[in-house]
């Protein structure tokens, strides 16, 4: 998937257009559909899953991570993340194979059906090296390929959240990026109460809707 830019963010306004109702119906309850905590600290909300296809909305701003969980991850699958409000950083990192001197071991993530992720350690060593963070502002878009290890960052006590289209890729694996003597360990994806879920998606919507008026 190519990098894209502000010229690209045309196509995603429309999917925008297309979930802020499905958005409204969460938030009226109209539609019952439970916020996931995740581990890396952002709620998620699962709105399209169809096939290889998935559309997803991250609230970032309501907890920190979980402190055992590696904030560098790659996903099986690529994705385009349009930022609703907010500012979001990306940090692409760049990864070699290098057993003389590495900085960390890879692990791979097997998610579970019942929210567990198992996190297990791999024989793959290598060295990463972050690039600088890249800052999206409320309506653009970032491009990340299947594969392409990276992290997000949200400014402290800040409130953010982005549209995310996914596609997962044929023999794809979710991998993190974790310390050279790293144990197995797992973690969980929490969901939140059906009222928990309403006020979050309302305080969102508050924001969604004073970005496009502004």
């Amino acid at each position: 998937m190519p990098a894209m830019d502000a010229r690209d963010d045309d196509p995603m306004r429309s999917h925008v257009d297309t979930f802020v109702p499905v958005l409204e119906e969460i938030a009226s309850g109209k539609r019952d559909l439970p916020a996931v905590r995740h581990p890396l600290g952002f709620l998620c909300l699962p709105l399209v899953r169809q096939g290889a296809d998935g559309v997803c909305v991250h609230l970032f701003g309501g907890g920190p991570p979980t402190a055992e969980v590696p904030p560098l991850h790659a996903h099986s699958w690529e994705l385009r993340s349009h930022v609703l409000y907010g500012e979001v950083g990306n940090v692409r990192v760049r990864v070699r194979d290098d057993t003389s001197t590495p900085t960390h071991r890879v692990f791979e993530v097997r998610s579970r059906s019942d929210g567990v992720d198992e996190i297990r350690p791999t024989a793959r060593l290598v060295r990463g090296e972050p690039g600088p963070v890249h800052h999206s502002p409320a309506g653009e878009t970032y491009a990340l390929d299947a594969g392409e290890f990276h992290t997000t960052v949200v400014t402290p006590g800040r409130a953010a959240a982005t549209l995310v289209l996914g596609r997962s890729l044929p023999g794809g694996r979710d991998l993190s990026l974790g310390p050279l003597d790293g144990p197995p360990r797992r973690t969980t994806r929490r969901l939140y109460g059906t009222e928990a879920t309403m006020r979050a998606v309302r305080t969102a919507l508050g924001r969604i809707h004073a970005e496009r008026r502004a």
